[in-house]
């Protein structure tokens, strides 16, 4: 019975350790380009992120920038600042994070998407189909902003 104990005991923490580990890309970034910040949160076992700074907020008019891109009209009128980029996110195990989607205010596009975590940097891939034809870009945690 005491092994049993043990074993129940090893397999809770490495399931706690497994769980701590997928929520380190929680938090704030900054993407590359140093255009935005990404705020990324949990819900259950996903992962998501909206808008939260933009360097350029406003358009030439001074009005805060809209997603004139968007395929579906109806939200052609939505403000980018707080837009949700990033959807439905899961965890691997293996630093990286699958099953999720990009959105693209610029183009208009959602991608399919995958994180990957490595040295205190988000490496996050944009793709069409496979990830080979897709396009990579280096987030950096910065200072939270929700």
């Amino acid at each position: 019975m005491k092994n049993l104990v043990i074993i129940f005991s090893l397999i809770t923490s490495f399931a706690n350790a497994q769980k701590l580990k997928g929520d380190e890309i929680i938090g704030t970034w900054l993407v590359g380009n140093n255009k935005a910040k990404i705020h990324i949160t949990k819900t259950g076992d996903k992962f998501n992120g909206k808008i939260v700074w933009l360097k350029d907020p406003n358009d030439v008019n001074g009005k805060p920038k809209l997603d004139t891109k968007n395929p579906d009209k109806t939200k052609r009128t939505n403000p980018i600042m707080g837009m949700a980029l990033l959807n439905g996110f899961v965890f691997n195990k293996k630093d990286e994070w699958n099953d999720g989607t990009i959105y693209d205010a610029e183009s208009g596009k959602t991608y399919s998407c995958k994180i990957n975590y490595r040295d205190g940097k988000l490496d996050v891939r944009g793709y069409m189909g496979i990830s080979l034809l897709g396009r990579t870009d280096t987030w950096f945690k910065t200072a939270d902003i929700k």
